[in-house]
């Protein structure tokens, strides 16, 4: 074996700490302080042993501490002197992580776990920290041993004991404190206690993170889905992939299989599929382990036993080979805890927790989930179940049914589709059954064939007509004559057959009897379909090069004929005339006549008592109005739609309506809750109609922006991810669109480099465009997030091809000016020399430059004018930096007798150390910049009160540096006074007294 020296044992330990969480972390730090012990130098040796449990406590690992700690301590009791006051500060903190460790590993003794806690109270009683962490250890290891008063008296002392240097930090014990109220059936209580860490007033290294997960069940049995939701969505995204938090991730799973989103759950586990492996931590491996139990328990329930889970130990595994794995292993380990505690309570929770229902049927999350394979139990279900207000109540009685589906059929209401569904499963229980209701399942059949485009639908129609004459019944075979027209047509038959087909039709409902009720709406019927067919033939008889704008003005005229001729009559039907009078309207491109025309037709179903039919042209309306620039009257019929909306079934409808709500509320701007509210629901609603790629995208697009305007950036970033895939197919600008727009949520999250990445591929979509502006500001948006992330060298090339397209655009001097500020700055990051200083200096001499070139033709710009004096001002501050970083290295190296040294932030040589002479003549030049950027200022007025105050600011200090204060103190006298005289409207409360105290300060010494 190859023994390391101290410099490689100190650097690897550097490393060691910038290492992900993990096996690999957890191995190389193993290696270390055995190569540390081995080296004989005891002080490396405790730093290696302390880096070995840091690295133990943030993995699978953690129980795994045991060792070192008590390496650690034996290092201690030789001789405390040695550690120094952090190192043994350090020791006594990680008590606190050997007691958990202990209390979660039941191959410890009872006895041994209550020895090291009264090691742990004798210990810090001695040191004289305070009995706070002691009890807290306590309460934990007596309620996992069932015994309760023990631990509420200790819960009770852990509460009233001082905090000290020991303690936790305050987001960790709430966690705590809530838990045990949680765990004791205080759900409100305990969501009290955790409100200052959900709420971000206090976090640190695993809160919320943790939290955020142990509060997901309560928040359900509470009601608050809402709050559920976000917590999910926000806190499965701080714990993906932490190795220590996974028993959160469990958590996150076990919520998905109790809010109807096991494929959501299913997903979540193929992340973690490395993590499913036996866990050297027990108990964490309860706790996540546990969580998957109740996914694959639901999963089985809903007949998907058979469906891939993910692989176990390098085998492939089924949904119900893995729950029987996981739930033997989690089963041994719970009566391992069992033996060691005396008591079943450990095993007695694993169970209630595997068992746990459903505390939902259904929370739609808003990001995207693969559905699950349809199963016998879930296809039991039907797709519109919950959409409307279904087949509800349906009657006992199957007479009482069969008049409810007439009734439905005849109104063509959204229900009778599932009405008629009921009458086919339960006809065939009856003991005699009408000939009629056998023809009517036969018409329901046959429509929905012809709906469907079924060759079959044609022969299923003429028999059903057949049938209907048989028994009497001519105004249904009439019907279903006109729905032979309509199947012709659709299946795309010749014109001369289908025109035969809908002048049959029309003389089957001329030929009824004049006593028949049905027989003016028959007629009525045929002559709006014959409308409708006819323009459908005139456009399939045209050839491609001639206009259609003809055929749009005979079907309005003969659209315009049937509303007259039955207005005051048939309702419904001269209200989907008009529906489609306003759609030729809008093909005819005048959408100003078709607003009224949809109005009509939607005002005439609700007469008609037919609310449901007028959804359609009220959503068409509202789209219609927004293109007008009219979003009230456009979010009034939105909102009418969807109040009407409440009878219909059809998923795709119900997804229309919530989206174009929340499209129009999304513009208005001041409604981001309600928006966000509308766009899941539509979301819920596409998927639910097979559409999830497409118009379920939008509606997910749409909650991401609802959610970043309420400031919920985690929540929009989670569900924008989630659809990145789908709407990047929908076109270059949505592709650039949606991936500046995630690079913008990721830069607010503080993710600058994953934010960087997208405006790259952003920038790379945009790159054969005609108009270089977009790519430009997305190479400038990646630069500056490569710089935040301090990558500079990647930085400097974002923003020189950021600079070339914004000379390219010849419009763009403000964007320019920046970017060559942003260059200058980033040239001194690494050191700073007189030749990185001046290279900073052409930069903002060329900015400079810029502005001054188009003032000469926009010479009263504000905004050019203000960015002229923030360059004068950023050279003084680049200028500022040289003579700091040159003091500093004098300071550094004031025994150097060669009269050199370097003047850098980096160490890097710089040619010369400054003279006083030239230090005083950079003082001079700054103090120069900064009066002409305050003069700049000055003349844009009030507005730029602060900008000129910071000048002025600097250059005073700067002649007080020089021995001048009194010019310093006059130029803050002359702002004064100029302030002074202003209008009191004008003048920002902080600016007299910071003025005033400036001056004060300037003047002490004199």
């Amino acid at each position: 074996m190859t023994t390391l020296t101290r410099e490689e044992i100190v650097r690897g330990l550097a490393e060691n700490r910038e290492t992900p969480n993990g096996a690999v972390r957890n191995a190389h730090a193993e290696a270390l302080a055995g190569a540390a012990e081995t080296s004989g130098d005891r002080a490396l040796f405790r730093e290696a042993l302390d880096n070995l449990i840091n690295s133990y406590l943030y993995s699978a690992e953690s129980p795994k501490i045991l060792v070192p700690f008590a390496r650690l301590l034996q290092e201690y009791d030789k001789d405390p002197g040695a550690f120094s006051e952090w190192e043994a500060h350090a020791l006594f903190w990680q008590f606190k992580w050997v007691a958990t460790a202990i209390s979660d590993s039941p191959g410890i003794p009872l006895e041994s776990a209550t020895g090291w806690l009264d090691e742990m109270e004798r210990r810090y009683r001695i040191a004289g920290y305070s009995e706070r962490p002691v009890r807290e250890a306590e309460m934990w290891l007596a309620d996992a041993i069932g015994e309760d008063e023990r631990a509420e008296g200790a819960f009770r002392r852990w509460l009233a004991a001082d905090r000290d240097s020991m303690s936790d930090c305050r987001a960790c014990e709430l966690n705590g404190q809530g838990q045990y109220s949680a765990l004791h059936g205080n759900d409100a209580e305990a969501l009290e206690i955790w409100r200052p860490v959900l709420d971000g007033d206090l976090t640190c290294a695993e809160e919320p993170h943790r939290l955020l997960a142990t509060s997901l069940l309560p928040l359900l049995r509470l009601g608050r889905a809402d709050e559920a939701r976000s917590h999910h969505l926000r806190g499965y995204r701080m714990a993906r992939g932490n190795e220590s938090l996974l028993p959160s991730v469990g958590k996150h799973i076990e919520f998905c299989a109790l809010t109807g989103n096991e494929p959501r759950g299913l997903e979540i586990l193929a992340e973690h599929a490395a993590h499913v492996a036996p866990l050297a931590n027990l108990d964490d491996r309860l706790a996540f382990h546990g969580g998957i139990l109740v996914l694959l328990r639901r999963l089985k329930e809903l007949g998907h036993g058979r469906t891939p889970a993910v692989p176990y130990e390098g085998s492939p595994r089924t949904v119900a080979e893995l729950y029987e794995v996981l739930y033997a292993g989690c089963l041994d380990i719970a009566r391992q805890f069992d033996a060691r505690n005396g008591t079943t309570r450990v095993s007695d929770r694993f169970l209630a927790r595997v068992g746990r229902q459903p505390l939902m049927h259904e929370l739609p999350l808003g990001v995207r989930s693969a559905a699950l394979p349809l199963t016998t139990a879930s296809a039991a279900v039907p797709a519109s179940a919950s959409a409307g207000s279904g087949p509800a109540s349906a009657p006992d009685g199957f007479p009482e049914l069969v008049e409810r589906a007439r009734r439905a059929r005849e109104l063509s209401h959204p229900t009778a589709d599932a009405l008629w569904a009921e009458v086919a499963v339960r006809v065939d229980a009856q003991p005699e059954v009408d000939p009629l209701v056998r023809a009517d399942l036969a018409d329901q059949r046959a429509l929905a064939a012809a709906r469907s485009g079924a060759p079959e639908a044609a022969q299923l129609l003429s028999a059903v007509r057949d049938d209907y004459r048989a028994l009497g019944l001519p105004e249904r075979a009439a019907l279903a004559e006109l729905r032979l027209a309509g199947a012709a047509a659709q299946s795309e038959a010749a014109p001369a057959e289908v025109r035969a087909l809908v002048h049959a039709a029309l003389r089957a409902a001329e030929a009824l009897d004049a006593a028949e009720p049905l027989r003016a709406r028959r007629i009525a019927l045929a002559e709006l379909s014959a409308i409708r067919i006819e323009s459908y033939l005139r456009s399939v008889e045209t050839a491609d090069a001639e206009d259609h704008h003809g055929h749009h003005g005979v079907l309005a005229a003969e659209l315009t004929e049937f509303v007259a001729a039955h207005d005051g009559d048939l309702a419904d039907l001269v209200a989907e005339a008009e529906e489609m009078l306003g759609r030729v309207a809008l093909a005819q491109g005048d959408p100003e006549r078709a607003v009224p025309l949809l109005a009509a037709s939607a005002e005439r179903s609700l007469a008609a008592g037919r609310p449901w039919q007028s959804v359609d042209p009220l959503v068409l309306r509202a789209g219609v109005l927004l293109s007008l620039d009219r979003p009230e009257e456009a979010e009034a019929a939105a909102r009418s739609a969807l109040e009407h909306a409440a009878e219909v079934t059809d998923a795709e409808a119900q997804g229309v309506v919530r989206l174009t709500l929340a499209d129009i509320l999304l513009r208005r701007g001041d409604a981001a809750a309600e928006t966000a509210e509308h766009a899941l629901a539509s979301a819920h609603w596409f998927d639910r109609a097979g559409l999830t790629a497409d118009s379920g995208a939008q509606a997910r697009l749409l909650l991401a922006r609802a959610y970043a305007g309420n400031g919920r950036n985690a929540e929009a970033v989670e569900v924008l991810q989630s659809a990145l895939a789908d709407l990047l197919e929908h076109g270059d600008q949505q592709a650039v669109f949606v991936r500046e727009f995630l690079g913008d949520l990721l830069r607010r999250l503080n993710e600058p480099r994953p934010a960087a990445e997208q405006y790259l591929l952003a920038a790379e979509i945009a790159k054969g465009w005609e108009d270089p502006r977009p790519q430009a500001g997305l190479a400038q948006s990646a630069a500056d997030t490569l710089s935040d992330a301090g990558l500079a060298v990647e930085a400097v090339a974002a923003y020189e091809r950021a600079l070339e397209l914004h000379r390219m655009t010849g419009d763009a001097p403000v964007a320019e000016v920046r970017v060559l500020r942003s260059l200058a700055w980033l040239g001194l990051r690494e050191e700073v020399t007189a030749a990185t200083v001046t290279g900073a200096r052409k930069r903002m001499a060329e900015a400079a430059g810029v502005l001054e070139a188009a003032l000469t033709t926009a010479p009263g710009a504000p905004g050019l004018r203000s960015e002229l004096a923030q360059t004068w001002h950023q050279l003084a501050q680049v200028l500022d930096r040289y003579v700091s970083a040159t003091e500093q290295s004098d300071e550094e190296e004031d025994g150097d007798s060669t009269g050199t040294g370097s003047v850098t932030d980096g160490g890097s040589e710089s040619a010369t150390r400054l003279d006083g002479a030239e230090v005083d003549a950079l003082r001079l030049e700054e103090i120069e910049l900064w009066d002409r950027a305050a003069r700049g200022y000055a003349e844009l007025g009030p507005d730029y009160l602060r900008d000129r105050f910071q000048c002025l600011n600097n250059a005073a200090w700067t002649e007080q540096e020089r021995g001048d204060a009194q010019a310093g103190a006059a130029r803050v006298s002359v702002l004064i006074d100029e302030v002074r005289a202003l209008p009191e409207d004008d003048v920002p409360d902080w600016v007299l007294p910071s003025a005033e105290r400036l001056l004060a300060q300037l003047t002490e010494g004199e």
